[in-house]
């Protein structure tokens, strides 16, 4: 695992990683704004500061391994799939790349959904292997079988599809409330190449949407829950009303009383 993130940290200082995360920062900085609660937690990938526009009184960042020299010092160092925090105790989750990097994606979906509140969210950054990023990706796989080939994107890792992931999401009760693609680029190395195609993300947000290097996720925690509610025809119990003293109000017969008295 450990291999993994490494790999992974030294692309997002190249051209291609620099101008993925530009797009990812600007994503969640946009996502995380109106997210209110108490609570947030960032799981992986220290340099992007995923909830920084969030208001949140507190707010973490989890790794899987101890930071390097020179990256955040109070991170939480954790296993994914067995965060430290009580059921139902967090707010947000943010998760950039954190699933790809994971050996077990599946789990970490599992506790995120475990630790969120109802009506909490989760974010997720992926890149998308339908796009022409994961296209060069493929092919230099292909080329490195027979002996020669350079890899585009990090070798590590498991890249996740669009649809399958919103699968998980479906299984564990969530409810994607907001999607997006973006990085449309060619599979350049170079900051040369890719400002030459800078007219290309307005085509590519336009025309071919899903095709986009990287997607974006936000998903809602639902708990459905049962109320019993009676028949609308069942009557209900007349109130009862104690009798009310009428005073008698019938005159007194003087002419008899005056002859009793004689």
């Amino acid at each position: 695992m450990s291999d993994a993130i490494i790999g992974m940290r030294q692309w997002f200082e190249t051209p291609p990683g620099r101008y993925l995360l530009a797009w990812e920062k600007e994503q969640f900085d946009h996502a995380v704004a109106d997210i209110f609660g108490f609570h947030a937690l960032q799981l992986g990938l220290p340099e992007l500061d995923a909830l920084t526009a969030n208001r949140m009184p507190r707010r973490w960042l989890a790794l899987s391994e101890a930071p390097a020299a020179g990256k955040p010092k109070h991170a939480l160092v954790t296993d994914f799939a067995a965060l430290p925090f009580e059921e139902s105790s967090l707010d947000l989750v943010v998760l950039p790349h954190s699933l790809e990097l994971n050996v077990d994606p599946h789990a970490t979906l599992r506790e995120v959904e475990r630790v969120l509140v109802p009506e909490g969210k989760v974010v997720i950054c992926c890149l998308n292997p339908a796009s022409l990023w994961g296209l060069r990706q493929r092919r230099a796989h292909m080329y490195r079988k027979l002996g020669f080939g350079e890899l585009f994107l990090p070798a590590e890792g498991e890249f996740i599809g669009y649809w399958r992931l919103r699968d998980w999401l479906r299984l564990l009760s969530f409810e994607v409330e907001s999607s997006s693609f973006g990085c449309w680029r060619p599979a350049f190395q170079t900051d040369r190449w890719l400002s030459r195609f800078d007219w290309i993300e307005h085509a590519g947000e336009r025309w071919w949407p899903i095709f986009g290097a990287a997607y974006f996720l936000v998903a809602v925690k639902r708990v459905r829950g049962i109320r019993m509610i009676g028949p609308a025809w069942k009557a209900q119990p007349a109130i009862a009303t104690a009798p009310v003293p009428i005073a008698n109000r019938q005159r007194p017969n003087y002419n008899r009383e005056a002859e009793e008295v004689s």
